[in-house]
C-alpha cells in the first residue's frame, strides 16, 4: 500500500469516528455486553471525546489516530467476548461493521508510534483466564503485519 494510498485510507476511517462513537453509545446500553466490556469501551469514548490525550487532538489528523485506535481495539475486545452480530446490530452505518473495524485496527496500528501503541492495548489487553489459545498461551488483542518493504523476506515468497 503506498503511502497516498493509506492517507485515503486512514482519512475514511477516521471519519467513521463519530459513527464509532455512537455505536459504542448503542453498546453501553445493551444488556447482552459484559459490564467490563461496557466500562471499557465507556473509557474509549470518554478518550476520544477528550481532547487532550497521548497525542492531543488539536493535532490535525494525527490527533485522532490514537482516538480511533483504541476505539478499534476495545471494539475488537468486545467481539472476542461476545458476538459479532451483537455490534453488527447496533450498526447504522454501510459496510461491515467488523471490517471496518479490523481495518481502522490495522492501520492506526501502523500509523502510532510503539510506545503509544503500547500503552493504548495495555488497557485493553485480554485478561489471563480469556482469550487463550489452543496451546494455552494469552492471544494478542492485534497483530501489525509488516509491510512487504519493511520486511526483506516478504517479496521472496
Amino acid at each position: 500500500m503506498s503511502a497516498l494510498q493509506a492517507r485515503l485510507r486512514m482519512k475514511n476511517l477516521l471519519m467513521f469516528i463519530p459513527n464509532m462513537i455512537l455505536l459504542c453509545a448503542r453498546l453501553m446500553t445493551d444488556s447482552r455486553v459484559p459490564t467490563t466490556e461496557r466500562a471499557l469501551v465507556a473509557g474509549a469514548v470518554i478518550y476520544a471525546i477528550i481532547p487532550l490525550d497521548l497525542i492531543p487532538d488539536v493535532i490535525p489528523f494525527v490527533g485522532q489516530i490514537d482516538d480511533a485506535y483504541l476505539i478499534a481495539a476495545t471494539l475488537l475486545r468486545l467481539m472476542d467476548r461476545t458476538d459479532a452480530r451483537v455490534v453488527r446490530e447496533h450498526w447504522k452505518g454501510g459496510g461491515d461493521v467488523v471490517e471496518l473495524i479490523e481495518g481502522m485496527a490495522q492501520l492506526t496500528a501502523k500509523l502510532l508510534p510503539k510506545p503509544i501503541r503500547r500503552v493504548l492495548t495495555s488497557r485493553v489487553e485480554m485478561a489471563p483466564e480469556q482469550g487463550k489459545g489452543a496451546n494455552g498461551l494469552s492471544r494478542p488483542l492485534l497483530v501489525v503485519e509488516p509491510e512487504a518493504e519493511d520486511n526483506p523476506r516478504a517479496g521472496s515468497k
